[in-house]
């Protein structure tokens, strides 16, 4: 069984977010903290950045449950 991350681990294993991409956009993604200070994972696309939630490490890429960053 797996601890819950530590405040200071990333959301999700490095090379996996590496290999991961936004589903909207194709863009990258990156570490994020989401306004209640759960961990995310955030779109780089300039056009239409996006933040996806990470929950139990699992990174969840549903548009439908994807945030606007601006």
């Amino acid at each position: 069984m797996s601890l819950p991350n530590h405040p200071s681990e990333p959301a999700v294993e490095p090379w996996v977010r590496d290999i991961l991409r936004c589903p909207v956009t194709g863009a990258t993604l990156v570490d994020g903290t989401g306004p209640d200070g759960a961990p995310e994972l955030w779109s780089t696309d300039t056009e239409r950045p996006l933040a996806y939630p990470v929950r139990d490490g699992i990174p969840v890429l549903l548009e439908a449950d994807a945030r606007a960053l601006r």
